[in-house]
């Protein structure tokens, strides 16, 4: 086994552009690389930045039907021709020239990173252009028109693997990666999400487990809005590892959705960088404890394209590369010039840190039966924790 990681990167993923005003803003995916360059993290002794090929027809059609394809062709050669029963041409996935181009160029990155960790080449791989979760096999949904983290994960079933664990971390349910695997007891899906009665899809609800014969292999960790950095860490540390070390897993796919921050425009949680970049670091810790290290990382949601995703993900690729930048770290003055560059903003963050403590009470310590996060990880483990032969 190889150590060291890959930043998967192609500057043409900032052509998943859905034109003015759309709040998935390629500017959030220029300025992280930019961030990461700026910081020296690209120049890791542990890291190296690769970029990969397009998915081609046979790979995309791993999840995707072969209509759904064609209409994405066709929408992606002439945009006023876009068919909304697939998704495409609406408000949230408006049709652009180059889409299907472009779309393929980012799942590209992710099945090539699985590829590089899945045979040895690279330990971690990275892809924050990545993590489109919300794309389902025959039409478009919430700004993603090709699922990336599933074609990843299909990728790897076809090389072999027999036990992938992906756990979501974005505001939104990973309703996509779900139902690609709603009956395949070989890769456990895990989402960590807002509660699906305030927030887009609507879906995550603890009871779906998983289609017949893989019960138990769809967790949904449902926290109700306004969920904070200590409330939203303790959950996830009450379910995930346990889950993980129940199922062990042979690699371990992560998508770091940024909108869970407090400053998020689209949701209503009230996350830090600090409890994001926690998250990171536990992802990397659960990769080594449970996963003999390989770990594919993606990117995903976040909206607040400036202040919150270039420090998110460009935590989450520094602790990838084995070089994390301390919190308290001075932001480069060459990337606030650049901010204002390409945005006109002045307002550009100074440090690393949102300045909090990003520390949580573990599960363990006991839980208050009165208390609505505590409840909502309560009803998930009586869910699915029997389905592993652990007790909720």
């Amino acid at each position: 086994m190889s150590g060291g990681a890959q930043l998967m990167w192609d500057e043409g993923v900032t052509g998943y552009d859905f034109g003015p005003g759309h709040p998935m803003d390629p500017v959030r995916l220029a300025l992280t690389m930019r961030l990461v360059e700026a910081l020296g993290v690209s120049g890791a002794p542990e890291l190296k930045v690769v970029a990969a090929r397009p998915s081609g027809e046979s790979t995309l059609r791993l999840v995707h039907r072969e209509d759904y394809l064609a209409a994405v062709r066709q929408a992606s050669a002439d945009p006023a021709r876009a068919d909304a029963d697939h998704g495409l041409g609406t408000e949230d996935d408006p049709a652009f020239a180059g889409m299907h181009e472009v779309s393929a160029l980012i799942a590209g990155q992710s099945v090539a990173g699985a590829e590089a960790v899945w045979t040895g080449r690279t330990l971690h791989a990275v892809n924050f252009a990545g993590g489109l979760h919300h794309a389902m096999p025959g039409a478009a949904s919430g700004f993603c028109i090709y699922n990336d983290p599933a074609l990843a994960i299909a990728r790897l079933l076809e090389l072999g693997a027999e036990r992938i664990a992906y756990v979501d971390f974005d505001v939104h349910h990973g309703d996509g990666v779900e139902a690609a695997f709603w009956n395949d007891p070989r890769v456990l899906t895990i989402s960590v999400h807002e509660h699906p009665t305030t927030l887009f899809p609507g879906t995550g609800w603890p009871e779906e487990q998983g289609g017949e014969g893989a019960e138990g292999s769809a967790v949904n960790l449902a926290v109700p809005p306004g969920t904070a950095d200590e409330g939203w860490l303790r959950a996830v540390h009450a379910v995930v590892p346990e889950l993980l070390a129940a199922f062990g897993p042979q690699m371990l796919v992560t998508q770091h959705g940024a909108d869970t921050h407090v400053e998020d425009p689209l949701a209503h949680l009230a996350l830090s960088v600090d409890a994001q970049r926690a998250a990171a670091e536990s992802a990397h810790a659960w990769a080594h404890s449970y996963a003999d290290g390989k770990w594919l990382a993606l990117g995903g949601g976040g909206y607040a394209v400036v202040d919150v995703v270039p420090r998110t993900w460009t935590h989450l690729t520094a602790i990838a590369a084995g070089a994390p930048v301390p919190p308290e770290t001075e932001l480069p003055e060459e990337w606030r010039q650049e901010v204002y560059a390409r945005t006109g903003s002045v307002l550009a963050p100074r440090r690393m840190t949102d300045g909090r403590d990003a520390r949580w009470r573990d599960w363990s310590a006991g839980y208050d039966p009165a208390d609505r996060l505590d409840q909502a990880v309560r009803v998930t483990r009586k869910a699915v924790f029997p389905a592993h032969g652990l007790l909720p």
